[in-house]
C-alpha cells in the first residue's frame, strides 16, 4: 500500500478548496462524455479521506445519466474539483481532478483508461 500524502487543492478563483489525505497511485482517465469534455484526471479516494477546506455550501452539482455520481464544480469559475459518490460495495467516495492539486507533478502518476462511455 502507497504510503498517505497530506494534498490541497482546490478551484481556479479559490472559493473551493479540498485537503486530501491519499496514498495516490494511479489516475484515471474516463472516456464518458463529461470527463472528456473537462478532460479531468481522476484520483478515487474514500469519503474520508477529503476535507473540505472552503465552498462546501457553494458547489454546483450536475448528475446526468443513471444519476449515480454527483460531479461538483465552482459556480463562480467552473472547475469541476472533485466529484462525490459510492463504490460498487456502497462505500462513500470522492473522485479528485488530479489536475486541481495544488503544484501537482502528473507526469509522477501512471495514467489508466477507463471505458466510461460504454456505461
Amino acid at each position: 500500500m502507497t504510503e498517505a500524502n497530506t494534498y490541497t487543492g482546490g478551484c481556479h478563483c479559490g472559493k473551493v478548496r479540498y485537503e486530501v489525505k491519499a496514498g495516490i497511485q494511479d489516475l484515471v482517465s474516463c472516456n464518458c462524455s463529461i470527463c472528456m469534455k473537462s478532460g479531468t484526471l481522476l484520483a478515487f479516494v474514500p469519503a474520508a479521506a477529503v476535507t473540505l477546506l472552503s465552498g462546501g455550501d457553494v458547489v454546483a452539482d450536475y448528475q446526468f445519466g443513471k444519476k449515480h455520481i454527483h460531479h461538483l464544480f465552482c459556480p463562480t469559475c467552473g472547475v469541476r474539483t472533485f466529484g462525490r459518490g459510492a463504490m460498487p460495495d456502497g462505500t462513500e467516495m470522492y473522485a479528485i481532478n488530479v489536475r486541481t492539486i495544488d503544484d501537482v507533478d502528473l507526469g509522477a502518476f501512471k495514467v489508466k483508461e477507463f471505458d466510461g462511455k460504454s456505461l
